[in-house]
C-alpha cells in the first residue's frame, strides 16, 4: 500500500508534498501550508528553515521525536500574487495526549518562491472522551482507534 500523504490531500506523499520537499516550488500558499505540516509529520527541519521567510526565520528548529503530528484541517485559503493567508487546525499528539494548534498563517511570495512569514497561533490541549470522534482523523470513535 502506497502511504497517503500526511497533509491529508488524499494523494501519495510521493505526488503531493515529496517534491516540494526536494525542491519544486509551492504554486500557492495553501500548498506550502501542506508541505510545512508533512515537514513538521516526517521531521524535515531543513524544508521548515528553508521555506520560512529570512526575515523572520530562527537560527535553528529543532523538532522533537516525541510529537507526533495527526491531521490538518484546513479552514480557509487565500493568495494574491504576493502574499498569501492560511487559516488551519492541525491535530498532534505528545506524550499521549492531544493537542490542537489553530493558526492563520501569514505567507509571502518573493522571487519565484512562497514563504511561510508569520502566524497567530492558538495552542490548546485536548480531551476526548472514549466516545468523541478521534482526533487523528480516522472517522472512528476514539475508543476505537487511538485510545
Amino acid at each position: 500500500m502506497i502511504p497517503k500523504c500526511p497533509c491529508g490531500s488524499n494523494k501519495t506523499y510521493s505526488d503531493c508534498c515529496s517534491p516540494l520537499h526536494k525542491g519544486r516550488t509551492a504554486d500557492s500558499a495553501e500548498a506550502l501550508m501542506r508541505s510545512r505540516f508533512s515537514a513538521f509529520a516526517l521531521q524535515v527541519s531543513d524544508y521548515l528553515l528553508t521555506s520560512w521567510h529570512p526575515t523572520t526565520r530562527p537560527e535553528q528548529i529543532e523538532l522533537d521525536a516525541a510529537t507526533h503530528w495527526k491531521r490538518l484541517e484546513i479552514i480557509s485559503a487565500s493568495n494574491d500574487k504576493q502574499q498569501g493567508s492560511v487559516h488551519f487546525k492541525a491535530y498532534y499528539q505528545e506524550k499521549n495526549e492531544w493537542h490542537l494548534l489553530e493558526e492563520t498563517s501569514k505567507f509571502l511570495f518573493e522571487n519565484g518562491h512562497w514563504f511561510y512569514h508569520s502566524g497567530n497561533f492558538q495552542p490548546q490541549a485536548l480531551s476526548p472522551s472514549r466516545n468523541d470522534s478521534c482526533p487523528c482523523g480516522s472517522g472512528k470513535k476514539y475508543k476505537k482507534c487511538c485510545l
